[in-house]
């Protein structure tokens, strides 16, 4: 029996799993591996950092339910992989060989790029992981009892700018239903984008006017364009620049509480594997997700190299949303199983952006079908109904990924909801 390892057990390595071993579970052995025990719903972050939920809501023990299905699981995390001879080695010592490696390890947070940020030794807090929106509630509540300025936003080389948004829009609003927004005097959202609703995509639909609205709405004070250079107590140093990325303002915001949205790298126990990551570590693959320099090597997620949809004056990079990374795990499954039984068919990932963001008791969804442009569907939206949507599409996705879907969770639930597929049967084809 031919083995397949999928190393990373967030959304990525969780669909993966799964899809691989109800399509190939005959032939193959499933294996999963990934650096804590339990699965997290990473778009309930910003709710768990203003305390709108809790751990024990978002989290589940990834281990018996992986192995109802027949999947293995070691928790014990990746340390390397020997490319050369099909094997990776864990951080317990132990050694496993595979015949096929999927990669979602996800990235690690690059703080480091600007001095004095982060939730660990630095100044500003993050929602990235459900140990970090733990951190900036306990910050969080320190903050309400001794109200300052607030800055929100995302550093340069950001990719994930959806958070920001939402994190920003629900903190304004908690403040609010605390009587305690008076309190704050000022409000300031700073990005790395070149204008508002950007997001890394060049804007989809109207994002940039209804982003726009919603900060101002809100009291925001907008900073583009903006490089944060570094972060000391109290006190953000920003550069902003113009058109052309020269320096045209130096300005330091002092702040009381602060969570921004650093740029991603890869994590570092990939990046000495030769030849598979680019000089950020991100997994260097073709139009199939395939490892350029290792044909039996696959990756997913944020751990895939795509370039910036085009050049700006502060550098920001491509968001990879749930939806997308579905898109990529369904084309490395049917391809594996195409393989598997002879057949020469190739099938791309489409790389559709679908994201639905809370805003308290509203929100906002955009569509951008394909992620760049030029795109079939480019539409962006807000309303009460997508808060509702964003709880409903929680408790779906938690109780599929406990359960063991077999079917794109994402295109699925953004058919039922917004009556969109993630690819016409004519694009399937010129895509095989």
């Amino acid at each position: 029996m031919k083995q397949i390892i999928v190393v990373g057990g967030g959304t990525g390595g969780m669909v993966a799993a799964y899809e691989l071993q109800h399509a190939l579970r005959a032939t193959h052995q499933v294996t999963l591996v990934s650096d804590v025990d339990y699965f997290q719903f990473y778009p309930s972050n910003p709710w768990v950092a203003v305390g709108w939920r809790a751990r024990q809501d978002i989290t589940f023990p990834i281990r018996p339910h992986v192995q109802k299905k027949g999947i293995r699981f070691f928790d014990s995390g990746l340390a390397s992989i020997d490319a050369e001879n099909n094997t990776i080695v864990l951080k317990d010592g132990s050694k496993l060989p595979y015949d096929e490696l999927l990669l979602s390890t996800g990235a690690k947070l690059d703080f480091d790029a600007i001095p004095g940020s982060g939730p660990h030794g630095g100044w500003t807090q993050s929602v990235c992981t459900v140990d970090h929106a733990e951190l900036a509630h306990a910050r969080y509540q320190e903050f309400l009892q001794n109200p300052g300025p607030v800055i929100i936003g995302a550093f340069p080389g950001a990719s994930c700018f959806g958070p920001a948004y939402e994190y920003a829009l629900i903190l304004a609003r908690d403040l609010k239903k605390r009587k305690l927004r008076d309190k704050v005097p000022s409000l300031t959202f700073v990005t790395s984008e070149p204008y508002i609703g950007h997001m890394g995509l060049g804007g989809v639909g109207e994002s940039r006017a209804i982003l726009t609205k919603a900060l101002q709405d809100e009291g925001f004070e907008v900073i583009t364009n903006a490089a944060v250079t570094h972060v000391e107590q109290g006190v953000m140093h920003v550069e902003e620049k113009d058109s052309l990325g020269v320096t045209t303002n130096v300005r330091r915001l002092p702040f009381q509480f602060s969570m921004m949205l650093p740029a991603f790298r890869g994590i570092p126990e990939i990046m000495t594997v030769p030849g598979l990551c680019n000089d950020r570590g991100m997994v260097l693959v073709d139009d199939y997700m395939q490892s350029l320099q290792y044909p039996n090597i696959h990756a997913v997620g944020l751990t895939v190299a795509i370039p910036p949809v085009e050049t700006t004056p502060v550098p920001v990079n491509v968001p990879k949303t749930g939806y997308m990374i579905e898109s990529m795990v369904t084309s490395i499954v049917t391809n594996l199983k195409n393989r598997s039984m002879g057949s020469p068919v190739r099938v791309k990932p489409t790389l559709n952006a679908v994201c639905i963001a809370d805003l308290g008791d509203s929100g906002l969804v955009f569509v951008a079908l394909p992620q760049n442009k030029p795109r079939r569907v480019d539409w962006f939206t807000q309303g009460r109904w997508v808060h509702l949507a964003k709880v409903a599409f929680e408790k779906y996705f938690m109780h599929k990924m406990k359960t063991g879907h077999s079917e794109p969770l994402y295109e699925y639930f953004s058919f039922k909801l917004l009556g969109i597929t993630r690819t016409t049967p004519e694009e399937e084809r010129e895509a095989s």
